[in-house]
């Protein structure tokens, strides 16, 4: 997939431009983060490409009852420039870039911000039932660099990620959130529909940003997301955890 350099991108929002000797913290506190999955055609095509069955992401793509999963607690988040992580057991990992919807207690839109929802995409393909394990790990979640608020964005907003490999562009992407199928607020209104949450709550909408097997994040890797209006999101790639006595499935 192609795309403008995120060098050109004019979606650098303001607040993102902090001091060289700056520490920017992910933008979130006693929030939890929740995701969303299969909000995108090319995201079902790509759960379906990676499962041993694809019948249940065939079904909640078209089906009235999202998907959604908790992803990490305020205090395992990743900032601009920390370290994202894939699994030492699992051989075939992605970046995931999202919009990330800030919520209040009654879960309306009030800010936004990037997220980056890193997972295995072969623990998960093995059984849907492996989901927490592909999704929820040290490393896993990235958001920053700020919030904006909604009264300063506006959607639709276009996505853009690149991996940087040695140096290299190794991935580049673009795609938009008018692609998705989904609206924030139907996503806002399941989340919110029997589970309380006081201090508000971020929620991922998805990606549509895939790359094609066999790619694979590796250690050494940066990923850099763009959000037109919120920012670039830039996290380099370590690895995290022991090896699997019996390897993950690896891409066909």
């Amino acid at each position: 997939m192609g795309g403008p350099s995120l060098d050109d991108a004019s979606s650098t929002a303001s607040a993102g431009h902090a001091p060289p000797d700056a520490t920017v913290m992910a933008p979130v506190e006693s929030q939890e983060v929740w995701a969303a999955g299969v909000t995108y055609l090319r995201s079902r095509e790509a759960r379906a490409e990676e499962a041993a069955d694809a019948t249940p992401y065939d079904l909640v793509y078209d089906a009235q009852r999202p998907e959604l999963f908790f992803k990490s607690p305020g205090w395992r988040v990743r900032g601009p420039g920390e370290q994202i992580a894939v699994r030492a057991d699992s051989a075939w990992n992605a970046p995931e870039p999202e919009l990330a919807l800030v919520l209040d207690a009654a879960m309306q839109v009030v800010g936004y911000a990037v997220g980056n929802d890193v997972s295995s995409r072969s623990i998960e393909g093995e059984n849907p039932l492996y989901l927490p394990q592909a999704k929820v790990y040290d490393g896993a979640c990235a958001l920053g660099p700020c919030v904006v608020p909604a009264s300063e964005a506006h959607p639709p907003f276009r996505i853009s990620l690149e991996v940087l490999r040695a140096g290299a562009v190794e991935y580049r992407g673009t795609t938009s959130t008018d692609l998705m199928k989904r609206s924030f607020e139907e996503l806002a209104g399941y989340l919110g529909r029997a589970l309380a949450f006081p201090h508000g709550a971020i929620l991922l909408t998805g990606t549509a940003l895939v790359p094609d097997a066999p790619f694979t994040l590796r250690d050494g890797d940066t990923v850099r997301i763009a959000i037109d209006g919120l920012g670039v999101l830039a996290n380099p790639v370590a690895t995290v955890g022991a090896s699997a006595t019996v390897a993950s499935r690896s891409p066909r």
